[in-house]
């Protein structure tokens, strides 16, 4: 039993979730979850701000001229003249038409005859639009690009990139993939840890000390140490098999959430970046598990639990979210701090900038910590008042 504890133990905790189908449901379910969510998120934003394929859209316009009825024409806008603008203005407001654009009289010799050194105002055209209707604003954006375009026209002396077989922007997809991931996964993977973790250790800690199950475990021969130890590594397994779930459905859900116009490609990255990711994704669940149990052994109830861990996940929060202020710290000793280190090293990881010593030196601190945890959780083990809540 003494040599076999740890592993006795471990099997002990394994065999009671994987026997109990709600809780491997539990575990799984978020992932699913998490890719339907994002993927409907990610169409419905796309439907929100981006009007149908093949909606035409309904522009009056007063006073017109030929020469930027002939920009219009060229591009597929179909204009009405306006018959009644107080109408026409109540139609957008209802979202029943998209824009009334008023072009001044005789705007034509007008923009001809101005002066930019007169400091007089120059001929001013009036769109009228509805911010909130998608339509409205898209055909707005528009007809003010094909405007700016057509007053460009007037004076020009350059251009710039007007080259349409050239590829002018320079960003590889790896590129695009580094920043998008670097910015995001950082913050997501710790909350999706984190929930794990929280999913499991309360549950097999408090709880049993809630239903008085832990007496049996602990007056056996085995060690408290090997029964922490068992405990840590099994709950680690098991919030894995959680994040990892929540994990696969965000990455698969991340290009409908992103939508079209962002390229982003998972595959990009390497078997050496995953084995580092790897390497700092195992260790920060030890130090989450580590802390949650030991925050569990503490409290007499798993909803104590709950409300004692609140701070740290905010913490967590927090921390995961400095991944979107920049890049990876080069401070060796700022990878001594256990979790920042972790999120350093994952932003490290996704931007393709990992270093080595670094992602090495996070682990190390991370299985410190772990230890640390261990032997505390084992004195808590020893403790009859904590234990037994007396």
């Amino acid at each position: 039993m003494k040599s076999g504890a740890i592993f006795t133990i471990f099997k002990k905790e394994l065999a009671r979730f994987f026997k109990d189908r709600r809780t491997l449901v539990a575990l799984i379910m978020p992932g699913i979850l998490i890719y339907i969510i994002y993927s409907l998120m990610g169409g419905a934003m796309g439907n929100a701000f981006m009007p149908d394929e093949d909606y035409i859209p309904t522009i009056y316009s007063v006073n017109i001229p030929q020469s930027v009825g002939a920009v219009f024409d060229a591009a597929e806008l179909e204009m009405t003249p306006s018959k009644d603008i107080s109408a026409e203005k109540e139609l957008i407001t209802n979202g029943d038409a998209d824009i009334l654009i008023i072009f001044p009289e005789d705007f034509e010799s007008k923009i001809g005859n101005y002066d930019a050194s007169s400091n007089t105002a120059a001929p001013n055209i009036e769109i009228y639009y509805n911010s909130s209707s998608t339509n409205s604003s898209m055909t707005f954006q528009t007809v003010t690009a094909l405007l700016d375009a057509f007053e460009s026209s007037m004076t020009n002396k350059f251009d710039i990139n007007n080259s349409p077989n050239k590829l002018f922007d320079l960003a590889t997809q790896e590129d695009m993939t580094a920043m998008i991931f670097s910015m995001i996964m950082p913050m997501l993977l710790v909350m999706l840890l984190f929930s794990g973790c929280m999913a499991v250790a309360p549950e097999s800690i408090a709880g049993e000390k809630e239903r008085g199950t832990i007496a049996t475990m602990l007056i056996t021969p085995a060690k408290r140490s090997h029964i922490a130890i068992g405990k840590i590594l099994a709950l680690s397994i098991m919030a894995l098999i959680s994040g990892a779930s929540s994990t696969i459905g965000v990455v698969l859900s991340l290009p409908k959430l992103m939508g079209e116009t962002v390229n982003i490609d998972g595959s990009v990255y390497g078997l050496d970046d995953y084995a580092l990711l790897a390497l700092v994704i195992l260790s920060t669940v030890l130090v989450l598990i580590t802390v949650i149990s030991v925050i569990s052994a503490y409290a007499k109830t798993v909803k104590e639990a709950g409300t004692y861990v609140t701070p740290l996940m905010i913490a967590s929060m927090l921390i995961g979210l400095s991944g979107m202020f920049g890049s990876a710290t080069t401070n060796p000793l700022l990878y001594l701090i256990p979790l920042f280190n972790s999120v350093q090293s994952m932003i490290g990881v996704f931007s393709f900038e990992a270093n080595v010593v670094n992602v090495l030196i996070t682990v190390g601190a991370n299985l410190a910590v772990t230890a640390a945890g261990v032997f505390v959780l084992t004195r808590m083990f020893n403790s009859e008042k904590i234990m037994f809540n007396r």
